[in-house]
């Protein structure tokens, strides 16, 4: 799938100019340094650039042409897509700006160009775009300064302009790249048919990802899910803030998600997501150059204790573990290196370390079968040789396959070294924090790819109720369910306390002797969000004087502080006892579909934010890591002498909301708050729930 647009034996340029300066000019120079297919400039007002014969059409070239690269005022752009398609052209790159990032007549020429490239099955990349480059073949179909070196990193950017930087970045750290692709708008091809073109392609060994927006969440997660196995997806995600999701609309027209479903799709599907873009240069300078670690034990080795307490701190920061170093291996470091230095990790060869002992502790340290990756830290002092350590560094890395992760600390003096270790293939960081970082990114892709995704649970349910209830709303024009949504959860076997809704005082009492005394009393109202607020909660009543009085005063309260509200009546709930607090939630993502959200419930949620999210459908392991992941989870584990929460039933309650929001996509939102937990073998029970449905 799109070799022949990587790898084209034609190209036509259409809106080729002489005139330098011009983007159609630098189109064609940039494929003439290089390129050894066949170039043909398209444009009716010359006869030739640069010695090459020009065209005033596609139709007009006598042979086949793979590849076209569209660059003239867009209004013109559907019929030469139109031409392109009569001519037999399978591929176009349309560079010319002007469509849906410029308003709705500019959306409407881009969706006049999509329908006439479907009509001829031709695939583009753009509008709007920086163009696409391939350094293996040299074929450089973009406007962007120079090819970059050659390498095994391809990258996807939403941005044109953050693409040229990336390329300089790639020609200052001589970090290569195979494929680069700038997506402009994304009116055909996107990230997820460019992350399935380079599974399987051998000079891709890394994928890199600027996006501001993705176009098909739940496919980006498929494909991402398989894609990860075998390399590793980075990606810079803006647009994280209110205001960057704006700025993101605004920029190329795409529809923002929400950042925490973001967060859970790439954590779900292994994709590894860079906060910054210092963190994504070094993370690709360390996956295109090291081997992926097997574990998470780290060795130091260093020139001097202060680098090596700060690498020590980020190891443990980040979750990495420090090796220990078997006896054999200290034994032989006592050896060698001298009697003030630290045999132990890190190993501190001192300041005025030869490359020789470099060499040595190296050497040593890689063949402790306790080590999975080595952090090598050197800086400038009078007896630091940088180039000799980058050398030894170098040769290190041919003959293991374990990742050596090099930081020279300092400026002009380590230039030199750095400069060897480019020559080695080999990136360096500046930073102890950032080398530690890079590497515990690392071990956390070697656990990626060893993942086994398993489908998730069916339960047997009613589905047919829930319909039922659905369709009734919205003939009622109502979209929000309250209490009255109980028997929607009744229905997926998600178990909630006794109940009846009462529509008077006297239905009350009959419904709470039949319960049994003490009961809860709640509004029921499509109306109201948080009851209690308006005064529509009352716990704790125990007998029929108490319910009449709570109830007169009740229905006083709610009119009072919200007059204009529709009351359905109350609902009379089993008093709940025991048992500890959380929440499950739903909200419907634009791009992913239905979020899960669970975390300590109650009126705390919205204080305390621990949280945790995951897209459904969810299986038994996201149930769990969302459980696990919020900060209190000991509060569920049975902490100072408690006994442990039904975290099995939770997991279930967890597996059945996500079936429930899965297959009805009516469902908007969703809160359950709160669900009692209670101890090991007693279950969970939903006591209040708010369900939000799309109007048709």
């Amino acid at each position: 799938m799109l070799e022949k647009m990587f790898n084209p034996e034609s190209v036509a340029v259409i809106g080729a100019s002489h005139v330098k300066g011009k983007v159609g000019r630098a189109v064609l120079d940039n494929l003439l340094n290089g390129y050894e297919g066949k170039i043909y400039p398209i444009n009716p007002k010359s006869l030739e650039i640069e010695g090459l014969k020009c065209y005033k059409t596609v139709l007009e070239v006598p042979g086949p042409i793979d590849l076209a690269v569209i660059v003239i005022p867009s209004k013109l752009v559907p019929q030469a897509v139109r031409e392109c398609g009569e001519k037999g052209i399978k591929y176009l790159v349309i560079i010319s700006a002007g469509f849906k990032e410029v308003g709705v007549e500019g959306a409407r020429l881009e969706n006049e160009v999509k329908d006439i490239a479907r009509s001829f099955n031709m695939r583009i990349v753009g509008p709007n775009c920086l163009g696409i480059l391939n350094t293996h073949t040299k074929c450089n179909a973009s406007f962007a300064k120079k090819m970059p070196p050659a390498g095994n990193v391809s990258i996807i950017t939403q941005s044109g302009a953050l693409g040229t930087a990336i390329l300089d970045w790639s020609d200052a750290t001589d970090v290569g790249f195979d494929c680069f692709v700038s997506l402009g708008n994304k009116s055909d091809l996107n990230e997820i048919d460019f992350m399935e073109a380079w599974k399987n392609d051998d000079n891709t060994k890394v994928i890199l990802a600027y996006l501001e927006g993705i176009t098909d969440g739940r496919r980006f997660i498929d494909v991402a899910r398989e894609v990860s196995k075998t390399k590793p997806v980075i990606v810079v995600k803006s647009g994280r803030t209110s205001a960057g999701a704006r700025a993101v609309s605004s920029h190329t027209g795409s529809l923002a998600g929400s950042d925490a479903a973001y967060d859970s799709a790439f954590m779900q599907s292994g994709v590894i997501r860079a906060e910054t873009m210092s963190e994504f240069y070094d993370m690709a300078g360390g996956f295109c150059c090291q081997p992926v670690p097997r574990g998470d034990r780290v060795a130091i080795i260093t020139n001097a204790g202060g680098p090596g307490i700060m690498a020590t701190d980020a190891c443990e920061r980040f979750g990495l573990r420090l090796a220990t170093l078997s006896k054999e291996t200290v034994d032989a470091l006592k050896t060698t290196l001298p009697p003030a230095a630290s045999f132990y990790n890190p190993v501190d060869v001192l300041g005025d370390a030869s490359p020789h002992l470099y060499k040595f502790a190296l050497e040593t340290v890689l063949k402790d079968e306790g080590v999975d990756g080595i952090l090598v830290l050197a800086t400038p002092q009078a007896m630091t040789d940088p180039v000799a350590i980058a050398e030894v560094i170098g040769e290190a890395k041919k003959t293991t396959d374990k990742p050596i992760l090099p930081c020279f600390v300092g400026g002009l003096v380590m230039d030199e070294g750095v400069a060897v270790l480019k020559r080695h293939g080999i990136y360096n960081y500046d930073d102890p924090s950032r080398v530690a970082y890079t590497m515990r990114m690392m071990t956390r892709y070697q656990k990626i790819r060893q993942r086994v995704y398993v489908e998730p649970r069916r339960f047997d349910v009613d589905r047919e109720k829930v319909r039922k209830i659905i369709d009734n709303s919205r003939n009622m024009g109502i979209t929000v369910l309250g209490l009255e949504a109980l028997p929607v959860l009744e229905a997926y076997g998600i178990p909630t306390l006794k109940y009846r809704i009462a529509t008077s005082v006297n239905d009350a009492m009959q419904a709470a002797r039949e319960i049994g005394y003490p009961i809860v009393m709640k509004i029921v109202s499509p109306d109201i969000i948080h009851k209690s607020d308006v005064g529509g909660v009352k716990v704790g009543i125990s007998n029929d004087e108490e319910l009449e009085n709570a109830y007169n005063k009740m229905m006083k309260d709610v009119t009072l502080a919200a007059p204009r509200c529709r009351i359905s009546g109350v609902l009379i709930q089993q008093m709940a006892t025991g048992g500890k607090e959380v929440i499950l939630g739903m909200n419907k993502d634009p791009q992913f579909g239905p979020l899960i959200m669970f975390g300590l419930g109650g009126i705390y949620v919205e204080v305390l934010k621990d949280v945790q999210f995951r897209i459904a459908p969810l299986n038994e392991k996201d149930a769990y890591g969302m459980i696990y992941g919020i900060k209190t989870h000991q509060m569920l584990e049975g902490t100072r002498g408690e006994k442990p929460s039904d975290i099995e039933k939770l997991v279930e309650f967890l597996e059945r909301l996500s079936q429930l929001v899965t297959d009805f996509p009516d469902i908007l939102e969703m809160d359950i708050n709160p669900v009692k937990v209670y101890e090991k073998g007693r279950g969970c029970l939903a006591l209040d729930v708010r369900l939000a449905i799309s109007p048709k």
